[in-house]
This record gives C-alpha cells, sequence and structure tokens, in this order.
C-alpha cells in the first residue's frame, strides 16, 4: 500500500487539493514556508565541491530566461494573461525532484544538481526585474527599482535563504545535516502536500471568478502541453550534442510547478497559474512514461 501511494503520490495530491479546494485553498499562505523547507532539504544534499559548472550549464540557463522573454512578447499581443502563463512555465527553475528523475533514468546526476542550483539563483534575481515590467506593483507610486526590490524581498528568501541555511548546517552542525540527509524522502511528502494546496488555490480561483473565461484556461492548458513537449525535446537535443540528453531533457523540461505556480498567484494575474497547473500533470506523465520505458528495456533479456 505505502509503495502505491509513493508511486501515485503527485496525482493523489493533485485531486486531493482539487476536491478539497473551499478548505485546503486556505492554505496558500503557508506555500513559501514549505518551498523553503524543500529548497533545504535540497541543497543539504548539495556540497559545494560537487559543482561542476559546464558551458553547456550557461546556454541551457540562456535558452531557459532567454526563451520566456520572447515568449511573453510574442503572446502578449494576442492575450497578456496567456503570456503570464507560458512566460512562468518557461521562467521556473528545475524541479527540487529532477535529480533524482535524472539518477532513475541513468543520467549525469553531478550535471542536473549543479544546473538546479545555478537556475535557482538565476530565478532569484530575473523574477523580480520581469514581474516589475509584466505587473508592477503599485504602478505610479513607486519606481521600477523600488517595485524590483520589493518583489525580491518576498522572492530572495524563498529561493536563495534555503542555501544559506543548508550550507551553514553542513558546516557548523554536521550531525543535524546528517540527519536531515537521512529524511531526505520527506521532501516528497512535503512536495505532494504543496501540490495539494496550489492545485486547490488554483482551483478555487477559477470556481469563484466572476467572469469565466475556458476558452482561455483552455488555452492556458493546451499552451503548457507545447511548452512541455518544446523543452524536453530542446534539452534532449542539446544533451545529444554534449553527450547528456537524459540530464538536459530534465534540467530544461521539469520545472519547479509549486514555485511556477505561487509565483503566479502571488505576483502576476491569478489565472496564469492554470498553465504551469497544467504542465504539472504533463511533465509527470512524461516522466511517469520514461521510468516505465526504463524499467521495460531492464527487464528485457539481453
Amino acid at each position: 500500500m505505502l509503495r502505491f501511494i509513493n508511486s501515485w503520490i503527485l496525482p493523489i495530491a493533485m485531486l486531493g487539493g482539487a476536491a478539497l479546494h473551499p478548505w485546503i485553498g486556505r492554505l496558500s499562505p503557508y506555500i513559501p514556508v514549505l518551498l523553503f523547507i524543500m529548497l533545504f532539504i535540497t541543497f543539504c544534499r548539495i556540497s559545494p565541491r560537487d559543482l561542476r559548472f559546464r558551458k553547456l550549464h550557461f546556454l541551457m540557463l540562456a535558452l531557459q530566461i532567454g526563451l520566456s522573454v520572447l515568449v511573453y512578447l510574442a503572446l502578449r499581443p494576442v492575450n497578456p494573461i496567456l503570456a503570464q502563463g507560458a512566460m512562468i512555465c518557461l521562467l521556473a527553475p528545475p524541479a527540487t525532484a529532477s535529480p533524482v528523475i535524472t539518477g532513475l533514468l541513468g543520467g549525469d546526476l553531478s550535471y542536473s544538481t549543479s544546473f538546479l542550483f545555478l537556475s535557482n539563483l538565476a530565478v532569484a534575481v530575473a523574477a523580480p526585474l520581469f514581474f516589475t515590467c509584466i505587473e508592477p506593483e503599485g504602478a505610479g507610486q513607486i519606481s521600477f527599482v523600488g517595485s524590483a526590490a520589493l518583489i525580491g524581498a518576498k522572492l530572495f528568501p524563498i529561493l536563495l535563504l534555503p542555501l544559506a541555511c543548508a550550507w551553514s548546517v553542513r558546516a557548523w552542525l554536521p550531525k543535524f545535516h546528517a540527519w536531515v540527509i537521512s529524511k531526505s524522502t520527506f521532501a516528497l511528502y512535503l512536495w505532494a502536500c504543496s501540490l495539494a494546496v496550489v492545485t486547490g488555490s488554483t482551483v478555487y480561483f477559477i470556481v469563484h471568478q466572476e467572469n469565466p473565461d475556458y476558452r482561455l484556461e483552455l488555452s492556458l492548458t493546451g499552451a503548457a502541453l507545447l511548452l512541455c513537449i518544446i523543452t524536453f525535446a530542446t534539452g534532449k537535443l542539446l544533451g545529444r550534442l554534449f553527450h547528456d540528453p537524459i540530464a538536459c531533457g530534465q534540467s530544461l523540461g521539469q520545472k519547479n510547478t509549486v514555485l511556477a505556480i505561487w509565483l503566479s498567484l502571488s505576483f502576476l494575474n491569478p489565472l496564469a497559474s492554470v498553465a504551469p497547473a497544467a504542465y504539472v500533470l504533463w511533465q509527470n506523465l512524461f516522466n511517469s512514461w520514461q521510468i516505465w520505458r526504463k524499467q521495460k528495456k531492464s527487464r528485457l533479456p539481453g
């Protein structure tokens, strides 16, 4: 029973969050706390000595940020909310579980871990600038720099403080650090809880919106599917050129959708969160298929 729950915990979390949205959506103020703990556990597993940056890392990072800007500019004349949803799907850093899936599929774990670190740092800097341009907070009352600093003050503790805490614990509290590492699977359950809460928050917003636009919501869902295909395919294509399609595909394609949904609900039009909410479904379906295919091949004789 426990193996079944662990295998299907993310779809169960999404269904539970959607079904219980009137109650579970009220827990959204606690999402930053869950994100902090998840990233803290993840960064505890990353040693500064294990980080090895390559040219491909920076090429992937340029694609991640550059494509998010280009897609937003291309879609904004069509629909600003659709543009925001597509942008946040591309801008989001890799999921904290990305190195785990990379290892299961036989990819380079150190490559995936290094890009996870680098991408979180880049998003912590780029996101406040993007969001200030897209949805100026207090437009006319606060400067661009002031607005970016205000958003950064909310975002930096979520993305950068866990890193500082994790490496401080590694250096000065080795016994506690070892305990955190031994409980690293707990991050999966935190991820499931976070996914349930953000899914519930998104469904609550959709259900209670005054003038529903179902065509737009379907467009956001379809855009998420298209972007999921493009990011995984682009990552794998680049990886073949540099001899590691698995790690590159997962690093560029598997997104921290919990963070993306929270960013949408907090700094963009809340309806844009439909896109990353749909993205988590598509990427989990694709990853499940990849793992199934890998296991099937390993069972074949010869």
